[in-house]
């Protein structure tokens, strides 16, 4: 809320200095008792983050095209507001849609990295207009949505979700990897982090997914967070972003 977010939000031809009202209520509800004074500054946020949907209409409406760069960029700009309804729910001691609340309090979490932070960085890949761009910039957001129908629908879709986002998330790692070579030395040590990290974390989803259908082994929740969803947070999203602010240059974001 207070990193990821900001720092993407930078890279956007979007004026957001408005966000900080809204997201530092969010961290404060986190560390509050569940009840009614952090359910109410989870609304907050949850507010604000329906104002990134609002910059995604009016960008839409302004430029009236949906390339595959353009959804990733409203995915990203969308997928806040999931973990922010996750969190009033959770703050709330509510089990939204039968989810329990440790469930909800990862997918506060997993919205932002998987959600925001994976589609803005495949957003940010695309700008050349490749080919592999393009597919990375339809494939994660396409594979994000699919993993949350999976929530509903049964394990085998979110296995066929992790595989349709790993797909893409590889793609996004090859991207900033050719990226790499073409940038400053430190720049290009944050792209080589972050896509490589990708390599095996997306593994670890994928044997997560799979071992849901199948008897197949998979780490234990716990070692999922500690593995998956740390080297995700720091090593792609934070060192990826990190890396896009130091080009001072979304490629063509207009």
């Amino acid at each position: 809320m207070l990193v990821i977010v900001p720092l993407g939000l930078t890279l956007l031809p979007f004026s957001a200095r408005w966000w900080f009202a809204f997201a530092v209520p969010g961290v404060i509800s986190l560390w509050l008792p569940r009840g009614a004074v952090s359910i109410t500054l989870a609304s907050i946020y949850l507010a604000g983050t329906l104002g990134l949907i609002a910059l995604a209409v009016r960008d839409f409406l302004r430029h009236k095209r949906l390339r595959p760069r353009e959804i990733a960029l409203y995915t990203a700009l969308a997928t806040p507001s999931i973990a922010a309804l996750a969190l009033v729910a959770e703050r709330s001691s509510y089990e939204l849609f039968g989810f329990d609340l440790t469930v909800l309090s990862l997918t506060v979490a997993h919205f932002h990295f998987a959600g925001f932070a994976a589609a803005l960085i495949a957003f940010l890949v695309a700008g050349p207009r490749t080919t592999a761009g393009d597919a990375a910039a339809i494939s994660v957001p396409l594979g994000t949505g699919i993993v949350l129908l999976g929530f509903f629908l049964g394990d085998p879709v979110e296995l066929a979700g992790a595989a349709v986002l790993t797909a893409g998330m590889w793609l996004v790692g090859w991207n900033l990897w050719r990226r790499a070579r073409q940038v400053d030395r430190t720049t290009g040590v944050l792209l080589t982090i972050s896509a490589a990290v990708l390599v095996a974390t997306m593994l670890l989803a994928l044997s997560w997914a799979l071992g849901h259908v199948v008897a197949t082994p998979y780490l234990p929740l716990e070692w999922m967070v500690a593995t998956h969803g740390l080297a995700n947070a720091v090593g792609f999203a934070l060192c990826g972003l990190l890396a896009w602010r130091r080009l001072g240059t979304t490629e063509g974001a207009g």
